[in-house]
């Protein structure tokens, strides 16, 4: 590679960087604004914004609510998933190729059509808009992401354990639960934070199928119709620095499994 080129790369590099980092940095710096207003230039910083997330119920609640919504989509979708995983990977049967892609499907379809769709059949089953309607379109859409993770990590797994432990007499659930089960649990853990992030961050579902007590996305979005301020700029950052810390510490933990198993 020639020197021009190996500077035209790096301005590219560079210059991705800054588009993708540029706003986030800057709904930072509006945040610490001793302002109502956002805009240019700040003049005098405070940490009024920050502090006072901790004195809104209204924030506490939703967040409480959103991490609530996370934690039960996910455990179903871990769940739901993992064996919808074990029963597609290795396996040649009729109508498997149907299974899949009607498993795969919900991560498919835009937001806003899964978003409506979900409110007519929520409807149609007569499951009222609130937490329960969430968690359910939260956890249908997350089990592809789990069933992909999952059925990636089973194909590694060397068939040769699994026939050892059935010669030495384990029946199916046995050999899955100490053979398949220990070695999916990178697999597991990793769907798991990346499930529990989608629905966290997940605005469209959760605005379709809400009722009166809103989500953090939600709420940050009725808090945009009355204008920019500050105040959602400290939201946004708080969870900005939550997704990051629990992100990073998920691909840490999963690398340490990986080396492990």
């Amino acid at each position: 590679m020639t020197r021009g080129n190996r500077i035209l790369l790096s301005c590219v590099y560079w210059g991705f960087v800054a588009y993708v980092f540029v706003p986030l940095v800057l709904m930072v710096l509006m945040g610490f604004k001793d302002s109502k207003f956002i805009g240019f230039p700040i003049r005098s910083y405070t940490l009024e914004w920050y502090m006072g997330l901790f004195e809104n119920a209204e924030v506490i609640s939703a967040f409480g609510y959103s991490v609530g919504i996370a934690v039960l989509s996910t455990l179903i979708s871990v769940f739901v998933g993992t064996w919808i995983a074990v029963l597609l990977e290795g396996r040649k049967f009729w109508g498997r190729a149907a299974i899949f892609g009607m498993t795969v499907l919900p991560a498919l379809v835009p937001g806003i059509i899964s978003a409506i769709a979900f409110r007519i059949y929520a409807r149609y089953l007569g499951i009222e808009p609130g937490m329960g309607a969430i968690v359910w379109a939260h956890a249908v859409h997350n089990v592809p992401f789990v069933v992909l993770v999952v059925m990636a990590r089973l194909s590694t797994l060397p068939k040769s354990q699994i026939e050892a432990a059935r010669d030495l007499g384990a029946d199916p659930l046995i050999a899955f639960l100490r053979i398949s089960l220990p070695y999916l649990i990178p697999a597991i853990m990793g769907a798991s934070i990346f499930c529990l992030l989608l629905s966290f961050d997940d605005f469209v579902r959760s605005f379709f199928l809400g009722g009166y007590e809103p989500t953090l996305p939600v709420l940050i979005f009725a808090k945009l119709k009355s204008g920019m301020s500050p105040e959602i700029n400290a939201i946004a950052t708080a969870a900005l620095v939550l997704t990051a810390v629990v992100g990073v510490w998920a691909e840490r933990f999963t690398r340490r499994m990986n080396k492990e198993s």
